[in-house]
């Protein structure tokens, strides 16, 4: 597939995404506006595109230590539509961190919209990072739309590590993850999520335990601002003598709506399975505090809900 440059707009946009500032060390994939806009193969992972042309397979071969990958996406036209399939494939005894995520800039009058479905099979002992960043931006009528699928499949004694974000300028979203783990493989996800104006957000979340000594701990905390709607839909389903755990905090403001469904599955007497939940308003006493510090209220509310997020 032949490259395209990408223009400084893009550039910009793949820095919000990745904080890459420069060309990454490592392997890296590079998209803009549905082409190929740059990429780099190391000794140890590979990058090859799909026959079909609908996304890559990432391989990382055993041992690999330290290394990372990234492939972050861009859309900055009017009217984009795609979905895209990568598989990644990380054999035994890896340690390895990806950057992933999807930035729109719509100054359109359609919509733009990206479906990436990322598929995780990891091998036994190897440990992952996983960051995917999602934003948008633009003063087109278009809607930036995100549909974010990712499927883990964690082997023996695996670990992975999720920082799932979505702070800004995302018009409308369905993030689903679908993880099932075998016996002694450990989860891990921290998604923060801000909604504003007429946003709608929903997160949904099924996790298999399958294995004994399996884990997952799962924290969603999240802002509701303007007329804005979320969901969250969270299932943990412990089938073997293993542990989840999961809490939702959200701080509810002006006319925002938030749902949170939470689900606990035991299937196994030796499951050990707990939820946590909140939703509220920002606390009087915490604003006055910053206030009396000199702060106006609009300052105030900020610096509390990015302390919140952080």
């Amino acid at each position: 597939m032949a490259e395209v440059q990408m223009d400084e707009l893009q550039k910009r946009m793949i820095e919000e995404l990745a904080d890459l500032h420069e060309v990454p060390v490592g392997a890296y994939n590079f998209r803009a506006n549905s082409k190929l806009a740059g990429r780099n193969t190391t000794a140890n992972i590979d990058i090859v595109s799909k026959e079909d042309g609908s996304g890559i397979d990432i391989r990382v071969k055993a041992g690999t230590k330290k290394e990372s990958v990234h492939i972050p996406v861009v859309i900055s036209a009017s009217g984009i539509k795609e979905t895209v399939y990568n598989d990644f494939f990380i054999e035994d005894d890896c340690d390895v961190v990806i950057v992933a995520g999807c930035g729109i800039h719509n100054c359109g009058k359609q919509d733009s919209q990206h479906d990436g479905v990322h598929r995780f099979f990891i091998g036994k002992n190897s440990k992952v990072k996983y960051v995917e960043k999602h934003y948008g931006d633009g003063d087109g009528d278009g809607k930036r739309i995100l549909n974010p699928v990712t499927e883990v499949y964690m082997e023996e004694d695996s670990a992975m590590e999720m920082e799932m974000v979505q702070i800004k300028g995302v018009d409308s979203t369905k993030r689903t993850t679908i993880s099932k783990l075998k016996a002694g493989a450990k989860l891990v996800v921290h998604e923060r999520l801000m909604t504003h104006g007429v946003q709608l957000a929903e997160s949904v979340y099924n996790v298999d335990l399958d294995g004994d000594g399996s884990s997952a701990d799962i924290v969603s905390r999240s802002v509701a601002r303007d007329k804005s709607y979320q969901k969250l839909d969270l299932c943990i389903k412990g089938n073997a003598a293993c542990s989840g755990h999961t809490e939702c905090d959200s701080i509810i403001m002006d006319d925002g709506r938030i749902l949170a469904v939470p689900s606990l599955e035991a299937n196994n007497v030796d499951a050990m399975l707990v939820h946590e939940a909140a939703i509220g308003k920002i606390a009087g006493d915490q604003l006055n505090k910053l206030m009396s510090l000199g702060l106006t209220e609009a300052q105030a509310e900020e610096q509390i809900i990015n302390g919140f997020l952080k």
